[in-house]
C-alpha cells in the first residue's frame, strides 16, 4: 500500500524594516544563531560597495549595476528599490520561496520601500516587523560609528526620517535599545509564525 509522503509546511515569511543604522541585521543573526528555528535571513542584492568587515554572498550579494538591471529585466527580482537615490537594493526570488517550500522560515531584511512591495505580494502570508532605534540621536550615533562620510551620514538621516514616518504600515514592533532584549522580542514574534502553522497544518 502505498504511502503519501508527509507533507512540509510552508515556512513563515518575516518581513523586518526600520531606518538604516538601527541594527536590523545583527539582530536577526544573533536569533538565527541563538533560537535554534529553522530560519534563515534573506540575502539582499546591491549595487552598493562593502563596508568594512561585510562578507560578499554572506551578508549581501554585490552586484554590478549592469547584473542588477539584467536580473531585474528576467524577473529573478522579488522586489527593488533605489535606497539613497543612488543604490539598487532588491531581494532575488531564489533567497525566499524555495526554502519557504521546503519549511525553513525566511526573514527578509529591506529597506521600507521594498517591505512595501513585499507585503502586497504576500498578502496575508507574512508577518511585517519595524525595528525601532531608542531616539533618533542614538541611530545617529550608530551610524557616525561606521566610519561612513559626512554625506553618506546625512544621506542616510534623511531617508530614516522619512522611514520612521512609515513605522505605522507595520504588524509589529520591536525596539533595538539593547540588542538581547531586542532579540528575544524579535524571535517571540517569529516563534509565533512557526506555532501558528503548525496549529493550521493539525
Amino acid at each position: 500500500m502505498d504511502h503519501e509522503p508527509p507533507t512540509v509546511t510552508r515556512g513563515p515569511l518575516i518581513v523586518l524594516s526600520g531606518p538604516s543604522g538601527v541594527g536590523k541585521s545583527t539582530v536577526v543573526d544573533r536569533v538565527i544563531a541563538s533560537a535554534g528555528l529553522n530560519l534563515r535571513r534573506a540575502v539582499t542584492a546591491t549595487t552598493r560597495e562593502p563596508r568594512p568587515g561585510e562578507r560578499p554572498e554572506v551578508d549581501y550579494h554585490y552586484w554590478t549595476r549592469d547584473r542588477f538591471e539584467a536580473a531585474l529585466a528576467t524577473g529573478e527580482m522579488l522586489e527593488h528599490a533605489v535606497v539613497h537615490g543612488r543604490d539598487y537594493y532588491g531581494t532575488p526570488r531564489s533567497e525566499v520561496d524555495p526554502y519557504r517550500e521546503r519549511g525553513t522560515g525566511v526573514v527578509l531584511v529591506i529597506d521600507v520601500q521594498g517591505a512595501a512591495s513585499v507585503r502586497q505580494l504576500y498578502a496575508g502570508d507574512h508577518v511585517s516587523v519595524f525595528l525601532d532605534p531608542p531616539t533618533f540621536e542614538e541611530l545617529e550615533a550608530r551610524l557616525r560609528g561606521r566610519g561612513e562620510k559626512d554625506e553618506s551620514i546625512r544621506r542616510r538621516l534623511d531617508t530614516a526620517r522619512r522611514e520612521l514616518e512609515r513605522r505605522g504600515e507595520f504588524d509589529r514592533h520591536v525596539l533595538n535599545g539593547v540588542l538581547d532584549v531586542a532579540a528575544k522580542d524579535l524571535e517571540a514574534i517569529i516563534r509565533e509564525q512557526f506555532v501558528s502553522r503548525d496549529s493550521d497544518k493539525g
